[in-house]
């Protein structure tokens, strides 16, 4: 079991807008396979490869409460969307201890090669397995649930992170 090392905002790689798996090959299950574990290590239920510094399109997702309910999708795409959108209480891997409301599409339907089955799906997704496939999907794209906030919480966060990192600035456990 690998547990891959996290990237944290304000991190430019959490910015580059993943690749499409063109290939999918045992390299591929792997990486699904060490992010799902990394997922868990951490305590989410989503991580996307470009929190882990991988330039790829796949996310990995659980949002049983017994962990044990997994998806991994590579190249997942948001086919459908319901107009209805509420509010999602959110947090992020890679913002540790910030959570906040974002409204998001209430339903979905994706299409994805789902990793755990290997077959292309279809997936009508509503509530919180939207939300979070919805999350995972704008990190692939480069955006951060922070990115849907008031530029006034937005500079807060930053601000908040950069003190952090200050006061860890003698540590090897700094989060940039």
């Amino acid at each position: 079991m690998l547990i891959m090392k996290l990237l944290y905002f304000p991190n430019n790689a959490l910015r580059i807008a993943a690749k499409s798996i063109k290939n999918i090959n045992d390299d591929i299950k792997l990486l699904g396979i060490n992010m799902l574990n990394t997922m868990y290590y951490y305590g989410g239920i989503g991580l996307a490869a470009t929190q882990v510094g991988i330039n790829k399109r796949i996310i990995v997702i659980d949002i049983s409460n017994k962990r044990n309910n997994p998806f991994i999708f590579v190249n997942p795409k948001i086919i459908k969307f319901s107009k209805s959108k509420i509010e999602s209480k959110e947090g992020c891997l890679s913002i540790p201890e910030e959570q906040y409301y974002i409204l998001r599409h209430q339903k979905i339907k994706i299409e994805a090669f789902n990793l755990l089955d290997q077959q292309n799906i279809e997936l009508e997704a509503n509530n919180l397995l939207s939300f979070c496939i919805q999350h995972e999907i704008d990190h692939l794209n480069g955006i951060l649930f922070i990115d849907y906030l008031s530029n006034l919480k937005y500079q807060r966060i930053l601000s908040k992170i950069k003190k952090f990192n200050k006061k860890l600035s003698h540590s090897k456990n700094k989060i940039i």
